[in-house]
């Protein structure tokens, strides 16, 4: 233990990266709280709106992700999104690469 200073020690007690403050607008929490409430909203979303208001109320990432039972890079991405682009994109998938899928109707061809 010689030679550690106190950073050091505080860092290794504490792992990871600290956690930004994350400012929602009000709007915003309206919105969020809107969906939570509403019984049609999909799962995806609401955890994502749980995630993010639980990260606003200034709750460290690992206590969130225990609360949502999601890994703590699920937080960091969703407030990372919000930060970046916004309400809708902190809630939604972002695009897929590649190829989009392609449905038939009625009967395959060979069939």
């Amino acid at each position: 233990m010689i030679g550690y200073g106190v950073r050091q020690l505080w860092s290794e007690a504490m792992p990871g990266r600290k956690p930004e403050a994350l400012k929602l607008k009000p709007k915003d929490v309206i919105e969020l709280r809107a969906l939570l409430r509403d019984g049609h909203t999909p799962q995806r979303v609401a955890q994502r709106a749980r995630i993010l208001l639980a990260c606003a109320q200034h709750e460290r990432t690992q206590a969130v992700a225990a609360k949502v039972d999601q890994n703590r890079t699920t937080i960091w991405r969703v407030c990372d999104r919000y930060r970046q682009d916004g309400l809708q994109a902190a809630l939604q998938d972002a695009p897929r690469s590649g190829r989009p899928r392609v449905f038939f109707r009625g009967r395959a061809p060979g069939d």
